[in-house]
This record gives C-alpha cells, sequence and structure tokens, in this order.
C-alpha cells in the first residue's frame, strides 16, 4: 500500500489503482489524483515498463494522467451505475488477458457514475489499429461508451485501465469468477 502522498516507492512489478471515488471526484473523476505526488512514481515507472492496472476511478487516473488516453465523462444516462455487465475480450495476447480467449464473454460488475468512454476520432483510430482494445460491452454498454469500450491498453499494453472489477468477480462465494483470469494472467506473466 502506497499513500498518495507518497513521492516514493518500493520496487514492485505491478501497480493497481483501484476503484475508490479519489477526492470524492469533486472536481473529475481522477483529476485530483493523477496529480498526487505518488502519481510522478507511477509515470515514471510506466515508462520503464512496471505492468499498471487501474480499475473503474483508477481508469479514470490513468487517462487524467495521461497514461492512457481518451476520457471518462459521466453516464449516459447521468446515473450511477451498479450491477453486472457483459463483456467481450479483444485482445487475449497480453500480460493482463492471456488467461482468456479472444472473444470470450465475461460476467463482471460495475459501480460508476462517470464511465462513458471518449476519444477524438484519430485517438479512437489508432486503439483500433494498435489492437489497444482490451474489453469492450457485449451487448451491454451501461454508460454510453463510445464503441462499446469498457478497457483499453497503452501503446505497449503495459498498462490497462478497465471500468469493470475484474476484483469483485474473483470468488465464486461472491457471484462469479470471471476476473480470476485477469488476475491469473498477471500472476503467470509477472512469475
Amino acid at each position: 500500500m502506497v499513500w498518495h502522498g507518497d513521492s516514493e516507492m518500493a520496487p514492485t512489478d505491478l501497480i493497481v489503482l483501484p476503484g475508490g471515488f479519489s477526492y470524492g471526484d469533486y472536481l473529475r473523476s481522477g483529476a485530483m489524483s493523477a496529480r498526487s505526488p505518488v502519481m510522478r512514481e507511477v509515470i515514471a515507472r510506466a515508462g520503464r515498463g512496471v505492468a499498471i492496472l487501474g480499475i473503474c476511478n483508477g481508469f479514470q487516473v490513468l487517462t487524467e494522467a495521461g497514461l492512457l488516453p481518451g476520457a471518462l465523462l459521466p453516464n449516459a444516462g447521468l446515473k450511477f451505475v451498479c450491477r453486472d455487465v457483459r463483456i467481450r475480450v479483444e485482445n487475449s495476447q497480453t500480460p493482463f488477458t492471456s488467461a482468456y480467449e479472444q472473444g470470450q464473454v465475461l460476467r463482471i460488475p460495475v459501480a460508476h457514475h462517470d464511465g462513458q468512454y471518449f476519444a477524438q476520432p484519430d485517438t479512437l483510430a489508432a486503439l483500433r489499429e494498435g489492437d489497444q482494445i482490451a474489453f469492450r460491452y457485449d451487448n451491454d454498454n451501461p454508460n454510453g461508451s463510445l464503441d462499446d469500450i469498457a478497457g483499453i491498453f497503452n501503446d505497449r499494453k503495459t498498462v490497462l485501465g478497465l471500468m469493470p472489477h475484474p476484483e469483485r468477480a474473483a470468488d465464486g462465494m461472491h457471484g462469479g469468477t470471471d476476473g480470476q483470469g485477469l488476475l491469473q494472467s498477471l500472476v503467470a506473466a509477472l512469475s
């Protein structure tokens, strides 16, 4: 665990920016966290190829920090959405997704108000061309995300941001295990 006010962190193979309404999302979701002292080190580590995973608010922080392109806007319905959704694996050839099959459909929960992914047409074209779209909502877009995008990679596939919460779908006793593949992929890649 690293505090947002820290400016250093121990060597690590993976950095996870979790969900959680950082700074109450009072300004813009993730905007204030993206300027926290620790983010200078996160950005530096990303530049060195350290794997970084941003879930929900963590995805918002990654876009606000410039580690991923685009922005997360308020949901199309302007309401908080909290339910399971179906997402499709678009790229299974990364350290984050290797335990999944290409095109596999997963049931993963979402819980957000500002999850509508938006990018300019040239950015969207670059994401498609670079095979950087990690997950798409599968006929179940809860927020109006452009091109049904639920998660994206950076161009090196070392940074992943996604709105659904795979950690909430990692134990059958909590309703599902479809998120386990992401965690298993990371364990295999970092072992």
